[in-house]
């Protein structure tokens, strides 16, 4: 974290600064990073970056997208009523989670397909939050390992989607088990596949197709040709899903892609309780956007769960996971409850906190900052939010983010639900 130091009458001041520090060189990095001053910055550069059929992956939902417009319109239903003269010299970000402290309050939401964004996207992402000690959830359609994944991160958490076959869900969480992890996610809001009609119109299917436009629109961004496609295929082959299953999965330009993302119509909470006899870690329940479901979750022994609807990804009209925080939270008991969907700014961490939230997780912008820059690029988002929030603590007037209630939120417009 950079500063800036100024004498005073009173003594020396230091006033924080958003420029990321590399190498222990203030402002230095690459140069695509240096007017990079917010996270909506990266997806700004990634537009310009990727491949249009690869950009709607990342930044498109399901249908009219307006579940993903709903995700950052919740926030701005919300203002701060701020403390003055609070004395803030001590401020700290500094969270505990499942017994671990981390250096703030959000963590890398798991996102598949990272290693086709950006080269190696796993674990750009993962060495970046073990350096800046943020959690990092792992995709369970991510095309890296997870045991290569935890390696370069051993807090990583990661995140499955159940395969329709009991067997197949107990022979993959014992190959979590076994690589160590400690944070078992069970993403839960997915009984079909979704309606993507953005990624058809831009020319993105699983799995891949080559097509003329996408071989066009590579020939036109040979940043991302040349460095992320051409690098992955003559590194490392076709990329492959790794984590589906105990086993590894299709290829993305396999058939059977389609048919081992299926059959999970059936699940029910049942399948959720042979889990949580056989998993012996932590176990977080991904997708619940209602009280009844969050009982049910505690009912069956998970430890947390996070509200959320898939990024707006999967039933469009689905509200801002925001918009319904502060209910389900005030009937998880003793699970943790964590969050995510349209985190952009340190003020909707703030704000995600006042309403319930011990943590929240941001997905879109980090793995464009992986696509731009790697992970120097992700480290620079991480700082670049974590400052945020440090000054935004100060003009609050809190020195924790325990002290974040509902008392410093007012609604400011008319909520919709």
């Amino acid at each position: 974290m950079a500063g800036i130091s100024v004498s005073t009458p009173g003594g020396t001041q230091t006033f924080e600064t958003t420029t990321a520090t590399y190498g222990g060189k203030v402002g230095g990095g690459p140069r695509r990073l240096r007017g990079v001053l917010a996270l909506e910055d990266f997806e700004a550069l990634a537009r310009k970056h990727l491949p249009r059929p690869i950009l709607d992956y990342v930044a498109g939902a399901a249908e009219t997208n307006f579940s993903l417009k709903d995700n950052r319109a919740a926030f701005a239903d919300y203002g701060f009523v701020t403390r003055v003269l609070s004395d803030v010299s001590k401020r700290s970000q500094a969270t505990e989670l499942f017994g671990k402290t981390y250096a703030t309050s959000f963590g890398i939401a798991p996102m598949g397909l990272s290693a086709l964004v950006a080269y190696q996207g796993d674990i750009a992402l993962a060495r970046a939050s073990a350096q800046r000690n943020i959690p990092m959830i792992v995709s369970g359609s991510a095309l890296t390992r997870l045991e290569d994944v935890r390696e370069v991160a051993p807090d990583a958490w990661f995140q499955a989607y159940l395969p329709g076959d009991p067997v197949k869900i107990a022979a993959l969480v014992q190959r979590v088990a076994n690589a160590g992890y400690e944070t078992l996610v069970l993403t839960v809001d997915t009984a079909t596949r979704a309606n993507r009609e953005n990624n058809i119109r831009a020319g993105f299917a699983t799995p891949l197709r080559p097509s003329l436009r996408l071989a066009w629109d590579g020939v036109i961004r040979p940043r991302w040709t040349i460095g992320t496609f051409l690098r992955t295929l003559v590194k490392h082959g076709v990329p492959h899903f790794e984590n589906s299953f105990s086993t590894r999965g299709a290829p993305i330009i396999s058939r059977n892609v389609e048919r081992d993302f299926s059959m999970r119509d059936h699940l029910n909470w049942s399948h959720l309780r042979e889990i949580r006899r056989q998993w012996k870690g932590n176990l977080v329940v991904k997708g619940i956007m209602g009280t009844e479901d969050a009982k049910v979750a505690r009912a069956e022994g998970a430890q947390g769960i996070i509200v959320s609807n898939h990024g707006g990804r999967q039933l469009d009209g689905t509200v801002s996971p925001l918009r319904v925080l502060e209910r389900v939270a005030s009937v998880a008991g003793d699970m943790t409850v964590m969050m995510d969907g349209g985190i952009r700014r340190g003020t909707d961490v703030l704000k995600a906190r006042a309403l319930g939230a011990r943590f929240v997780f941001v997905g879109r912008p980090f793995l464009c900052a992986a696509a731009i820059a790697g992970e120097v690029g992700v480290r620079h988002a991480i700082d670049t939010l974590s400052n945020e929030i440090t000054r935004n603590m100060a003009l609050i007037g809190i020195n924790s983010l325990d002290e974040m209630s509902r008392d410093f939120l007012v609604p400011v417009r008319q909520q919709q639900v």
